[in-house]
């Protein structure tokens, strides 16, 4: 495996794998149809979002690292009652 796919497929560095591989998944059902896979691609659309800014709020607060581990991110979504995306 490459350094990109593991880096993509690590929980610690990508904090979107599971909508990533539901709309991996969707793609693979629908041989490729990306009009059915509409709604999978919002909801990573607005994961990314939601961490990206999450990312650069430490970044500018200096809280290392930038982005937060699998089990911090664990605790962070449910301090607020799930995923707000």
């Amino acid at each position: 495996m490459d350094k990109i796919s593991r880096k993509v497929s690590n929980q610690d560095i990508n904090p979107c794998l599971e909508e990533s591989n539901a709309s991996h998944k969707c793609l693979d059902s629908y041989n490729y149809d990306r009009s059915m896979c509409s709604a999978y691609f919002q909801t990573y659309k607005n994961c990314r979002k939601y961490w990206h800014n999450i990312m650069v709020q430490r970044r500018r607060d200096g809280v290392k690292p930038e982005m937060p581990t699998a089990a911090e991110r664990l605790d962070m979504l449910n301090a607020i009652g799930g995923k707000p995306y």
